[in-house]
């Protein structure tokens, strides 16, 4: 059996579908963590920094609340093209994993720019389970 990881050694990891890079820790906590599953892992050496202001759309992602929630919800709906959903207001929830927080609510008016970090994710691995559509094609507005 693995030793336990010290408490005080930091790491992070995220799980995707196949993989579970870890960003950072050392070797000896690597193999403890993950020695137990071979194959699920993909190390990688190297750890992007952005730079100030870089990937950080999340100025972008405080959306206009324009209709309750309760409204939003039973109110009727439509599902629509992604390309047609800009300045819509969401009936669905979307948490996209990563980072797995929600970004969009219903009664929020969708932007262009969450529209496009959400089907920009999707190639690069990003799971939206929680949407009507996952594939983020088509996204559930309030009707018309």
């Amino acid at each position: 059996m693995a030793e336990p990881v010290d408490a005080h050694q930091a790491f992070f990891s995220t799980c995707g579908s196949s993989q579970a890079p870890i960003t950072q820790g050392d070797d000896d906590t690597e193999q403890r963590l993950w020695g137990p599953w071979p194959g699920c892992c993909k190390k990688t050496d190297t750890i992007r920094v952005a730079a100030a202001g870089e990937d950080s759309p999340a100025g972008s992602f405080e959306l206009e609340n324009v209709m309750l929630t309760s409204d939003a919800f039973f109110d009727p709906v439509e599902q629509v093209p992604v390309e047609q959903a800009v300045c819509r207001i969401a009936a669905e929830m979307v948490n996209p994993y990563p980072p797995g927080v929600c970004v969009l609510a219903r009664g929020e008016r969708v932007n262009a720019e969450l529209l496009e970090y959400l089907t920009g994710g999707k190639p690069a691995g990003m799971l939206i389970p929680e949407a009507d559509d996952a594939s983020i094609k088509t996204l559930r507005v309030v009707g018309g």
